[in-house]
């Protein structure tokens, strides 16, 4: 007997509970600088994915470690059921994928777009009518499946170079690169010989005179933290920017964890970065549950660390997608049936070989 629409809104919405659970579970978790450094380190490897979907691919891969499923406490490559058939692999029989958060897709149509109440969506089969601009947005969120590399078997995943860093040493040409971004912004990069010529800082962003300062008596690597910790406040606390965060501590932390992420994707080492007590900072926070306020600091750092990163020309890590997939193989995963234009292969039946399994994800 086939679910009605009732039905299956009801197994669709009891999955989205499940996994708001395992996220605030997961959230909830991270309770000391040590853990928020290593979720920062973990999102900084798989950057095309939303903050909250590491968390979440991060906490199931560690319960299948714990249960003995996978060898690694950490995933490498994360795809959908589909994508690893691309690539030559199948998805080995007894291991469950990682549920995650991802997008329902509506199409809206519109004569006069300029009219934000003009724009109407589209039926299942509709089409817009002459003369009409069509746009997508999410309308609505399901859940998806993705599993790791280390529970497929099939052709070798080619390995991407990875950057080699020595201790004390910056990676090649990303202070240049980082130094150009500040100055695209509009701001003149000064180094200065002693933290006395900055008030005793390791750097300093000046808005009203438009500099961004920083130390170099310390080591290049450290310079180069600091001029991405910088490049973070640039960015995001700027006097003109209706955005940005009036709470020092929660601004200093984003701007850390900014630079925290950076280095993660160039190999740099991390273990000396001083990162406050998640449940310290989070907790001042009026009218928010300190859940709340990691989950939305996360993804602010994860999008302006990621508008970082596609900017510099610099050897990097990965973003966690397997090497050979490519956009429009990670698209068709999950274009809601209802917009494709031929019908889907028919894959097995259980759910979580689902053909709408997202790989791009919130």
């Amino acid at each position: 007997m086939m679910a009605t629409d009732e039905e299956r809104r009801a197994t669709r919405d009891a999955k989205l509970e499940q996994l708001h659970e395992r996220l605030s579970t997961a959230v909830n978790q991270l309770v000391s600088g040590e853990d928020w450094k290593r979720a920062l380190e973990f999102a900084a490897r798989f950057r095309a994915r939303s903050f909250r979907n590491t968390l979440m691919i991060f906490a199931q891969h560690l319960d299948a470690f714990e249960q003995g499923r996978v060898q690694a406490a950490e995933p490498s490559y994360i795809a959908g059921y589909k994508q690893w058939q691309t690539l030559g692999r199948q998805v080995e029989k007894g291991q469950p994928g990682y549920m995650i958060f991802a997008p329902v897709m509506g199409r809206f149509a519109s004569s006069t777009p300029q009219d934000v109440l003009s724009w109407r969506r589209l039926g299942r089969f509709e089409k817009p009518k002459p003369g009409e601009l069509m746009r997508s947005r999410m309308v609505g969120g399901k859940s998806a499946y993705v599993w790791d590399v280390s529970q497929t078997a099939g052709a070798p995943v080619p390995e991407r170079p990875s950057a080699v860093l020595l201790e004390g040493d910056a990676p090649a040409g990303l202070w240049d690169g980082l130094a150009g971004l500040v100055e695209a912004e509009g701001f003149a990069v000064l180094r200065v010989e002693h933290e006395s010529e900055i008030g005793g800082a390791n750097g300093l962003t000046d808005y009203t005179n438009r500099t961004v300062a920083v130390r170099t008596n310390m080591g290049d690597a450290a310079q180069v933290k600091t001029l991405v910790h910088e490049l973070a406040h640039v960015r995001l606390h700027g006097p003109n920017n209706p955005d940005a965060t009036r709470h020092r501590g929660v601004g200093e932390v984003e701007a850390e964890s900014v630079a925290l992420m950076i280095g993660a994707a160039h190999g740099m080492d991390t273990t000396a970065y001083t990162i406050p007590y998640v449940s310290g900072w989070a907790g001042t926070v009026k009218d928010k549950d300190p859940a709340e306020v990691v989950q939305a600091t996360g993804e602010r750092v994860r999008k302006i660390a990621g508008a970082i990163l596609d900017a510099l020309p610099t050897a990097q890590v990965g973003t966690g997608d397997p090497p050979g997939l490519t956009r429009d193989t990670a698209r068709a995963e999950y274009i809601p049936r209802a917009e494709r234009t031929t019908p889907p292969p028919v894959e097995p039946s259980r759910a979580s070989r689902s053909a709408d399994a997202a790989v791009r994800s919130l």
